[in-house]
């Protein structure tokens, strides 16, 4: 089993970033799949997750209206498009899902 993160980096307060995160070595299509993050010195947070087929989804209330989650069951890819970044944001990055699979976390930093 595999979930590989990526689209992380620098952006400046404001800015956007879309994470990816792609799956392999399970059937990606019926598990719920969520993005978590931790900033430094601060514990692990949910920060978005979806259903496998209904598209349902929850947002912390700290990034909803800002950030959007997404997948697509034929790459077996989870997405998270971050819009109007702000410095608090900062944090790694996890994918999550299939029987508690973890990535090994994408970086976003978010200063100017």
């Amino acid at each position: 089993v595999q979930l590989v993160e990526s689209g992380g980096g620098l952006v400046q307060p404001g800015g956007s970033l879309r994470l990816s995160c792609v799956a392999s070595g399970f059937t990606f299509s019926t598990y719920a799949m969520s993005w978590y993050r931790q900033a430094p010195g601060k514990e692990r947070e949910l920060v978005a997750d979806i259903a496998s087929t209904d598209g349902e989804t929850y947002y912390a209330d700290s990034v909803k209206g800002r950030f959007t989650i997404s997948r697509d069951n034929t790459k077996n890819t989870l997405y998270l498009q971050s819009n109007n970044l702000k410095p608090e944001d900062t944090a790694v990055y996890y994918c999550q899902g299939g029987s508690n699979y973890w990535g090994q976390g994408t970086q976003v930093t978010v200063s100017s």
